[in-house]
């Protein structure tokens, strides 16, 4: 039960004890003192003076075990940067990701990596991602699993065509001359974020990486849209999209930014009953009313085709008090009305919106034109007058009122942006945002139809590539209908763990929002729509036929033949046959290109996903561009999710998204088990960063520093250390004091390092380390508690939370070795036998300790951790660290009577330091009195002679001396300082339980300084204390 009771290690330190108290005493015998030697003759008088102490100590310095290592204290600036590439050199950074596919492993990790936009340098945003995804890789491969990583970039996409055209544009330019150019820009920018990826230390296998746009990845994507079309999920429309004049292309809800400061021309505008409600006809006084709405929009006015209202709503008819005009709103928008206009509005009938049915309106800017009052659930009473204009080209909510009651949707803006000949001569060819606006403004002026315009600052949507403002006008596009895979998307996502949980809502709500995507781009850089068209119907010829054997010549000759192959090559006489098509003929090829949502959302099928063919000729022949190694297939192979996908939260309505829809849509799950949705990287002053502030970080001057000097070359392992530290689940700062403070950390982590590689000097732990059981108590407790702190580092990496690795790091070498353990073994480190079994003791927990903190800070700082190992002894010079397993706890370690041992002496040193404060501990002696029970006998297990000098108790307690004993002596000097304490000792999990009193007495020392170990343990100043002399004699 009792540690001293139970372990065979209490009687063999008793038996070692007494035998070193018994050679203490013959060397006392048979050394004579060595004041003799430490004398000099006076040249005056010839009487003998006491030697320097200085010189004394000089004497012995030899013969004292000091820290020796060729780890250097402190790396900085060049040498720093060069050290780090010497490292990925020597321990083979390149091959590691190669060699971890190849081994044996039971379980496998997989984290699909989200690609990054190959449109230009590298930035801390990409840093802030991929040393994430690799801190957890690490860890990963250091436990024992095979990790499944393959980096991967998204390639199409308009701003890759508008930064490799600049000013040129597409003007003259055929889809084929754009596309080389694309390509080469982005080839350009995969090359210079993978050289940058590699020197941060990323793993992986950096010559076979994933690219949307080669061939055999485009050829699995078409696969997907074959899927997903055959189930009906796309489909061509024509209905109001998000439209880009700036880019002259159709976005996706993903491809918007919302601007919060966007300024609108709003106007309030009445729209003359013509006809009266039914319901509200036989009311007096409601001749000549006018129905009025507010919009944000006024250009959409000459496309209305009704009015809307609330049917639950009360609305009202009020008169003007300064023109009689009689209005027709919602009655709780009337007092902020009369407020706005400046007048009083007197109420003359009041009735609810379903009152409305059948009343009609006269168009305000086209004559003749009458337009209906009609019920919509989207009416809200927020802003306005609770009566929305609608138009239904040019609004979501207006589209599907005119699904609902057959509305016309009339289409009168051009793909610029500006009228066209449908909306009249006086707007033709005018910028709906400018001319257009202020030319429909005069005319609602000039008809009396404009009651008040007015400035509004709300949020609108921009294109995040122009950063220009969009607007919605229906085209003639192809969709996903995302409206019949939310049900299903969301029942995917009760199985999935998302971290931060908060960031689920967000992920829901922009399924909510989302009726229908819209994947069809008006532009050449993309993966070609497989669809022809029939030259005279516009009918389009899309099936499993044409699209297979389209995927086919993509995957052999890429995406470029769907311009360079003739149409007769496109579509095969067989294929025709098949599809029951007329004559190649009739049909020309589609100009539009997948939206890169699609590109990057097809990555599981691409990547993770078996291959889709219905006679796969191989296993992962999808992949078969890959070596085997990288094709082997996920385990098991009936559940090939990747374990997670780690992105900024920018994907929650981006990469997450649409990977989920279109995995939902064919497999009905999702195609990860984990999400972790990480902050945006930002100043240190919580702005954006941007050129213009001059607050933008460039990762590769933090590792090599600036040219002007302006900013020190902190090295790649700063850079991993400033993303592991911080709650990347936020926002994630960083600028020089971030990155100072990184480093420093780094430095005092070093001299952690290199304190213990120091002590380990002619220490080789396969043939000098010291069975767990016959280690002083105080090397056990170390590795006790080495044991539940790589617990605690591995649940924190498993949570994906580097900062809380970092902060029980520090705190473990803070609290357990720089404050206790360190202060502690120094004395029998430096002082006791090189050889002894106390010292070996030590060294062995030492070497546990240093290989466990070496270990778990790997997967942050590679750099340093491998270079420690270089150093590190007990392996052999090839090996490497990340070759070498996780942390290598046992569970012989675990040792709770020990703990209750150490920690119980711990209390009762706490009493007597804090009795002492800023004193010298080893200049006192300590008398403990503990009443006979059970922290009596945990006490004997430290020190079983009731005093000592020498005992496992005495060093713990930092003493001279340390007296054990039931009671406090009645004789203690007048001068003794007393203190009394409790402890709780807690045994067998709660079973055994006691509250132990104890009594301490302080008094200084009688005995003098150690010159050698500088212990007051010794007879006088000039001698050596017994345990010194023991180790001279034998040392000599």
């Amino acid at each position: 039960m009792l540690l001293c009771r139970v372990s065979p290690v209490y009687q063999m330190l008793a038996r070692w004890g007494r035998r070193s108290q018994q050679g203490g005493l013959l060397l006392s015998r048979a050394v004579s003192c060595t004041s003799s030697r430490l004398r000099a003759a006076s040249s005056g008088e010839g009487n003998a003076q006491p030697a320097d102490p200085a010189s004394t100590q000089a004497l012995y310095r030899d013969t004292v075990l000091l820290p020796q290592t060729e780890f250097p204290m402190k790396l900085a600036g060049q040498k720093l940067v060069e050290r780090e590439l010497q490292i990925q050199q020597e321990c083979g950074f390149a091959d590691l990701y190669s060699w971890q596919r190849e081994r044996k492993a039971k379980k496998e990790f997989c984290l699909h990596d989200g690609p990054p936009y190959a449109n230009g340098d590298p930035h801390v945003g990409h840093a802030l991602n991929k040393i994430l995804k690799d801190i957890r890789n690490r860890f990963e491969v250091l436990r024992g699993r095979q990790v499944h990583y393959i980096p991967g970039w998204d390639c199409h996409g308009l701003p890759i065509e508008l930064k490799a055209l600049g000013e040129l544009g597409t003007s003259g330019l055929s889809p084929l001359e754009i596309r080389q150019k694309a390509r080469e820009f982005a080839e350009g920018a995969i090359a210079r974020q993978k050289a940058a990826f590699q020197r941060w230390g990323v793993m992986a296998n950096w010559e076979q990486c994933y690219y949307t746009f080669d061939g055999a990845y485009e050829a699995a994507q078409l696969k997907l849209f074959q899927e997903m079309h055959n189930k009906g999920l796309v489909y061509q429309d024509y209905k109001p999209v998000f439209w880009s004049p700036s880019s002259r292309t159709a976005l996706a809800e993903a491809e918007l930014e919302y601007n919060p400061e966007h300024v609108s021309r709003a106007i309030y505008a009445t729209f003359p009953l013509a006809t009266l409600p039914p319901k509200i006809a036989s009311e007096n006084g409601l001749e000549n009313v006018s129905v009025l709405i507010w919009t944000t929009q006024p250009w959409t006015i000459p496309a209305n085709q009704a009015v809307c209202y609330m049917p639950n709503a009360q609305y009202s008819v009020v008169k003007r008090a300064d023109t009689s005009q009689l209005l027709l709103l919602a009655a709780e928008r009337t007092a902020s009305l009369a407020a706005l206009l400046g007048t009083e509005l007197q109420t003359v009938a009041t009735f609810t919106g379903l009152q409305l049915e059948g009343g009609i309106c006269k168009h305000p800017t086209i004559p003749d034109k009458q337009i209906p009052l009609l019920p919509a659930n989207h009416v809200t009473m927020g802003k306005g007058t609770g009566l929305v204009h609608t138009a239904p080209a040019h609004g979501m909510d207006d589209y599907s009122v005119a699904s609902q009651f057959d509305l016309p949707v009339e289409c009168m803006v051009d793909e610029d942006g500006k009228f066209t000949e449908l909306a009249g001569p006086e707007l033709q060819n005018l910028s709906v945002f400018t001319e257009g606006t202020q030319r429909v403004i005069s005319t609602l002026q000039e008809s009396g139809a404009l009651v008040l315009e007015e400035q509004c600052v709300h949020s609108y949507p921009y294109d995040w590539r122009t950063k220009q403002p969009v607007v919605i006008r229906p085209s003639k596009q192809w969709f996903i209908n995302t409206a019949s895979l939310k049900h299903k998307a969301k029942e995917a996502l009760q199985k999935v763990r998302v971290l931060p949980e908060s960031a689920r809502g967000s992920l829901l709500a922009m399924l909510d929002r989302r009726t229908y995507w819209c994947i069809s781009r008006q532009r050449s850089w993309g993966v070609p729509i497989p669809v022809f068209y029939h030259k005279e119907t516009g009918e389009p010829l899309i099936n499993t036929y044409t699209v297979s054997h389209i995927a086919k010549l993509f995957k052999e000759k890429g995406s470029d033949c769907w311009w360079e192959l003739p149409i007769e090559a496109l579509l095969p006489p067989e294929v025709l046959k098949k599809s029951k098509a007329g004559p190649v003929s009739d049909y020309v090829r589609g100009d539009d290109v997948l939206d890169i949502w699609f590109d990057s959302g097809a990555s599981w099928a691409a990547v993770l996903e078996e291959d889709m063919e219905e006679e796969p000729k191989e296993p992962e022949s999808r992949l078969s561009w890959l070596p085997g190694s990288l094709r082997k297939p996920l385990v098991p192979e009936s559940d090939p999710r990747a374990d997670v996908y780690v992105e900024g939260k920018d994907q929650l309505g981006g990469w997450f998204q649409s990977s989920l829809l279109t995995s939902v849509a064919v497999r009905n799950k999702a195609p990860f088990k984990s999400l972790v949705v990480h902050g945006f990287a930002i100043s240190e002053k919580g702005e954006k960063m941007s050129k213009s502030l001059g607050n933008v970080v460039d990762p590769d001057e933090v590792i090599n520093g600036t040219k002007d000097g302006s900013l020190a070359a902190y090295g790649a392992d700063v850079l991993r250390w400033w993303v592991a530290e911080s709650n990347v689940f936020s926002e994630v700062q960083i600028g020089p004091s971030v990155l100072n403070s990184a480093r420093d950390s780094i430095s005092k982590l070093r001299n952690t390092l290199r304190f213990l590689l120091g002590n380990l000097q002619g220490f080789d732990p396969r043939q000098h380390a010291v069975d767990p059981k016959e280690m002083y108590y105080i090397d056990q407790y170390m590795l006790h508690m080495l044991r539940e702190y790589s617990m605690k580092v591995t649940d924190a990496y498993s949570e994906f939370d580097a900062g809380r690795v970092i902060r029980i790091l520090q705190a473990f070498i803070t609290r357990e070795l720089s404050s206790f353990y360190f202060s502690i073994i120094k004395d029998r480190l430096y002082c006791s036998p090189e050889d002894s079994l106390g010292r070996r003791s030590c060294q062995t927990a030492l070497e546990e300790i240093l290989d466990g903190v070496t270990r778990s800070v790997a997967p942050i700082l590679p750099h340093l951790a491998e270079e420690v190992y270089l150093h590190a002894p007990g392996h052999d010079e090839a090996d490497t660290l990340f070759k070498s397993g996780w942390i290598k706890s046992s569970s012989v370690w675990r040792r709770p009577g020990l703990e209750e041992a150490v920690e119980g002496a711990c209390a009762i040193r706490d009493s007597f330091l804090s009795s002492i404060p800023g004193k010298n501990a080893g200049q006192y002696d300590l008398t403990i009195a503990i009443e006979a029970g059970l922290l009596f006998e945990l006490m004997e297990s430290l020190q079983e002679e009731p005093s000592s000098t020498s005992s496992q108790l005495a060093e713990l307690m930092m003493a001279a001396r340390v007296n054990l004993t039931s009671e406090l002596p009645r004789d203690l000097p007048p001068g003794a300082l007393l203190s009394q304490g409790t402890f709780l000792i807690n045994l067998e999990g709660g079973v055994i339980r006691e509250e132990s009193p104890y009594s301490i007495a302080v008094t200084p020392t009688s005995a003098a300084r150690c010159p050698r170990c500088r212990r007051y343990t010794s007879e006088s100043t000039d001698c050596l204390c017994p345990r010194c002399q023991n180790v001279v004699s034998h040392a000599g």
